[in-house]
């Protein structure tokens, strides 16, 4: 891995893990996320418009269906997500839903995408998943208790995570989509699937603007900038690199949670977070 690489996921990391902060705050819902995408949308598209001369864009009408399903994915995900905060924790909810993902993405991309691990990249995933796994617990029984609906919706976007990380990475590797064009195309196509239900909830958008107009912009602002950040990556390196490392920000929303949240920090999170310290370090190396 580059250090260019590196540091792109870096900033991704504290980037993500802080508008899922904000997210976690207020009362979220669809009309939010709605919202915080047309602030996004109107923010960075002159962005978005001057990397089509930049990159010298050829742009193909087989694209369309690319931007179409990544859009539903990162819709679908953002929903589950907000389910998830409104009746659980953020140091439980975030770590197992970002936890998760690199799982699935690993497999996808090792089995269908013919990418290469070595063996010290292998270990660093391992010991990565393993202390994901001791801070939310063995989901297999989590899922059988049936104590907290939250954490389905959380293993759900672990899927979804999967999915479009594999998705994009196709997009923008393969298909040579600039980043940023990217991630613009899905928000405005988050937009379109949304706005029939948004626009009948004024009242709702309003109370945001009001009382919450702060996290709004956060989201707004860092929610797409942390997935471009993970896009340029993605160009130029693996999935099962990229993928795994963005779960610093389980470390930072972890913190998060029980500095500024007052939720619990139990002394098997504190080591599921060592062990994942000690796999992102070899990560790194590899």
């Amino acid at each position: 891995m580059t250090g260019i690489g590196f540091i792109l996921i870096i900033l991704s990391a504290i980037f993500h893990a802080t508008w899922n902060y904000a997210t976690k705050k207020i009362e979220s819902n669809t009309t939010f996320i709605w919202l915080f995408s047309c602030i996004s949308s109107i923010v960075y598209l002159p962005f978005a418009l001057a990397s089509l001369f930049i990159y010298e864009v050829n742009f193909k009408f087989y694209f369309i269906f690319f931007i179409i399903g990544s859009a539903a994915l990162h819709s679908i995900y953002t929903i589950l997500l907000s389910k998830g905060y409104r009746i659980g924790n953020l140091s439980v909810i975030y770590p197992l839903a970002r936890g998760t993902g690199p799982l699935f993405s690993t497999i996808i991309a090792i089995v269908f995408l013919n990418e290469s691990a070595s063996l010290t990249a292998m270990v660093g995933i391992f010991l990565m998943i393993l202390g994901i796994v001791t801070i939310t617990g063995n989901p297999v029984s989590i899922l059988k208790s049936n104590k907290d609906s939250s954490l389905i919706y959380a293993f759900l976007c672990g899927l979804t995570i999967a999915s479009y990380t594999i998705f994009d990475k196709i997009a923008v590797s393969t298909l040579m989509l600039p980043p940023i064009l990217l991630d613009w195309s899905v928000n405005f196509g988050r937009i379109l699937l949304l706005t029939p239900y948004s626009l009948r909830r004024k009242d709702q958008i309003k109370h945001l603007m009001l009382n919450h107009k702060k996290e709004v912009f956060t989201v707004a602002i860092l929610s797409p900038l942390s997935y471009i950040l993970v896009l340029t990556a993605m160009v130029f390196t693996p999935v099962y690199y990229v993928a795994p490392m963005r779960e610093l920000s389980i470390l930072i929303g972890t913190f998060l949670g029980v500095k500024l949240l007052s939720e619990d920090l139990s002394k098997t999170k504190l080591i599921g977070i060592c062990v994942m310290i000690i796999g992102l370090i070899m990560l790194s190396l590899a």
